[in-house]
């Protein structure tokens, strides 16, 4: 059985919503309803993982959600990797507010999540990425093809 928890803050705008843990065939999102949600704002920071049983349960379940539109924030790298993959993960009312890009120092062996935002790291018109240093001062570099990470942007 795995660890997997969707945590649901019903406001009158806006749901906020958290999930955590391993999204797997025993992830179980129908006692989750979307069903009348006005929008939909998903903090994705605690996915762990994902299978393929669970992109089929995640991608019906936002199907749920009818017209409502929905933002992702903080995506860790399995979840941008989804978006890139797998067509409406992303539901076509969805945008990504903020996702995190691993950082590597060949010098030290550091590594770092750095979490990009819209309007700051990137907009429509690309992506500019901040200078990340590791612990010594040593520049730090991006630790994804470019152009396969950020090609979920150009959609």
């Amino acid at each position: 059985m795995s660890q997997f928890d969707v945590q649901i803050e019903k406001l009158d705008t806006v749901w906020n919503i958290k999930v955590i843990g391993v999204i797997d065939e025993d992830a179980n999102f129908d006692k989750f309803s979307l069903v009348g949600a006005p929008a939909l704002k998903l903090f994705l920071k605690e996915v762990v993982t994902i299978n393929s049983c669970g992109i089929r349960e995640w991608i019906s379940w936002m199907n749920k959600a009818g017209a409502a539109t929905v933002e992702y924030f903080q995506c860790p790298k399995v979840i941008v990797d989804q978006i890139n993959m797998v067509q409406g993960f992303l539901p076509a009312s969805g945008t990504v507010q903020s996702f995190f890009v691993p950082y590597f120092s060949e010098e030290s062996s550091a590594e770092k999540m750095i979490l990009f935002t819209a309007g700051k790291e990137y907009s429509a018109a690309g992506v500019t990425p901040p200078e990340i240093k590791d612990e010594s001062g040593n520049v730090m570099e991006m630790d994804v093809l470019e152009a396969k990470y950020f090609k979920f942007l150009k959609k």
